[in-house]
């Protein structure tokens, strides 16, 4: 592994942390974004995860124009956990925010973000999370859906767990929403699976019992691109790789706290993303038409069972849960028909 040296040795704010494979031809519109508010207390780190294409050449290019803000490293194939892992080994900022290569910020709102995680910074306590909005950028849609948290959170006010009110139905702060303080994450050990995709879930769901304060940013500032060819939420690639999706359950459900060790409002919103996941799995599982896939839908259920009866009661009792949970044909052909009309209407992937 290669790593340029650090530009800088005064306090940070924030880093970045662009895991990077083969994105030679999104990694401008990714970087431009970023690199839109420069200051003296802001880094962004590519991680340069073993491409064969012009990666490391582009955040070169960009380095000689930023070169007390960027950094590159460049390490043999590890994948998209790998590289986060290396990103946030590398951190020096108060906080990180994880960007995939082929998304971006809005330039507007990172000012705004900055300015208010610099003023987080000097405080005594400052807070553990910040949650924004997110932007579904589908190739070949004018009307971009937007997901928020005001129905959730009030804006602008720090909160504990128990000030959340519930969260809707498929209703989730997924890696794009967030903004964690570095510390958080090393005091959880959070470390992602290598060479597994969707680690994504892990990420935004393993550190949260070390998550004591939010503070909610009303702003736009995410901007997912879904829709490019190839990309892994795809619904024929996520159904390839159903069993990632297995591993991913896995560890999420090893995560999860039992009831009354953690605030009752983080609970409660863990079962509810835990159970949002299970039933994403469960989709994919239905959507292959693989009856070996169908005997793996009932194991992740006993699997859950087995590590913990409460929890897995607690999942169960949610609608979704219940939905997905449909017996024999008619159910599965239920679930195929309702996915069709929610990501025709959504825009998913």
């Amino acid at each position: 592994m290669t790593a340029d040296r650090p530009a800088s040795t005064s306090p940070l704010v924030l880093t970045f942390i662009v895991p990077a494979y083969n994105m030679a031809q999104h990694l401008p519109t990714c970087l431009d974004s970023l690199l839109s508010r420069e200051g003296d207390d802001l880094e962004v780190i590519v991680v340069d995860d073993g491409s064969t294409d012009d990666t490391a050449q582009v955040v070169r290019s960009y380095r000689e124009r930023h070169p007390h803000t960027l950094r590159l490293i460049s390490q043999t194939n590890k994948g998209h956990g790998g590289a986060v892992n290396t990103g946030l080994a590398a951190a020096r900022g108060r906080y990180v925010k994880v960007v995939d290569a082929d998304d971006w910020v809005d330039p507007t709102s990172l000012g705004l973000v900055l300015d208010q995680l610099r003023d987080q910074s000097r405080r005594t306590n400052p807070v553990d999370m910040v949650v924004t909005n997110y932007v579904y950028e589908k190739e070949g849609r004018k009307h971009k859906r937007v997901i928020n948290f005001r129905s959730v959170m009030d804006p602008g006010r720090v909160l504990g767990w128990n000030h959340l009110r519930r969260f809707g139905l498929a209703q989730y702060m997924i890696m794009h929403a967030l903004i964690l303080r570095t510390e958080v994450l090393r005091q959880a050990h959070t470390r992602l699976p290598e060479h597994t995709y969707y680690v994504d879930f892990i990420y935004s769901y393993q550190p949260l019992p070390w998550v004591h304060t939010l503070l909610y940013l009303d702003t736009n500032f995410y901007r997912y691109h879904t829709g490019r060819q190839g990309q892994s939420v795809q619904t024929s690639i996520m159904i390839a790789r159903v069993s990632q999706l297995l591993l991913v359950n896995g560890l999420m459900a090893d995560s999860t706290p039992d009831p009354g060790t953690v605030p009752r409002g983080l609970y409660r919103y863990m079962i509810h993303y835990l159970s949002i996941n299970c039933v994403v799995t469960s989709v994919f599982l239905i959507l292959s038409r693989k009856p070996s896939n169908y005997r793996n839908k009932d194991m992740l259920w006993r699997r859950l069972e087995h590590r913990s009866p409460v929890i897995a009661s607690d999942v169960r009792s949610t609608l979704l849960c219940r939905i997905i949970n449909m017996p024999g044909r008619p159910g599965r052909l239920a679930i195929r028909l309702g996915y069709k009309v929610a990501d025709a209407a959504m825009g998913f992937n």
